[in-house]
């Protein structure tokens, strides 16, 4: 007997659940309402959708008095969703803004809970060439100097061990086909960036933009080669037309 991959292919086969699970893999719990909207069906059908969701393992949900909000059911459940996008054809565009958007997706995103797309490829480049970390297949150590600079940064290396979860390890980036930084490595690192806004959300969910704040101190703080934004040039185009 082999894992019933056809179980977990029929939740995702349906648009509305699929468009709710990759809504979710920006790490953030949503309701149900919320959910619902994005994948543009009524209340019901989003409720009968997410329990379907949960009762399949994808989805948990945490009942806060009246209120029930919905979220990946576990980093590993986030792992292996990222991993199927790997041989997932892109959405079809049907619109500039829709462009917009993957435009800026593809350039810096959360996978999960950390950050993915060029910059996130960039970061975990960064942290390599400069020391950091080595990388060895799919073997990622921090080095004496890592340890340093992430102690700088408020990042408790010995604390992100304990977690149940994986450390750090490389996670392929569907958009770069190159490796982003995972784990609760790659977690933390992107929390502080967006502690310190030098990350900010975009209304979207899962895209990021770099702050001002962010191009002037990531490079130092981080050793980050900040890859050229393609949103800014498009945005710079319009502008001078």
């Amino acid at each position: 007997m082999g894992p019933d991959l056809a179980k977990a292919a029929r939740l995702l086969a349906n648009p509305a659940r699929a468009t709710m699970v990759v809504t979710l893999l920006d790490g953030r719990p949503c309701s149900a309402g919320e959910l619902g909207r994005t994948a543009a069906v009524k209340a019901s059908t989003a409720s009968e959708h997410l329990a379907d969701l949960v009762a399949g393992g994808l989805v948990s949900v945490r009942v806060e008095g009246r209120h029930r909000y919905f979220a990946i059911a576990s980093p590993e459940v986030a792992q292996a969703l990222e991993a199927f996008s790997q041989i997932c054809p892109p959405e079809e565009v049907r619109s500039l803004r829709q462009s917009a958007e993957v435009r800026a997706l593809t350039y810096a995103r959360t996978c999960y809970d950390h950050l993915a797309g060029a910059l996130g490829v960039a970061l975990f480049d960064g942290l390599v060439s400069s020391g950091w970390l080595t990388f060895d297949g799919d073997a990622i150590t921090v080095t004496a100097h890592g340890h340093a600079r992430l102690d700088e940064l408020g990042i408790d290396v010995a604390s992100l061990r304990n977690q149940r979860r994986s450390f750090a390890r490389p996670c392929l980036d569907w958009t770069q086909r190159r490796p982003h930084l995972a784990g609760s490595l790659g977690a933390a690192l992107t929390s502080a960036a967006l502690e310190r806004g030098w990350l900010e959300r975009h209304e979207r969910r899962r895209g990021l933009s770099i702050t001002p704040a962010g191009k002037r101190y990531m490079p130092s703080h981080l050793d980050l080669a900040i890859p050229p934004d393609p949103t800014a040039t498009a945005t710079s185009a319009r502008a001078v037309a």
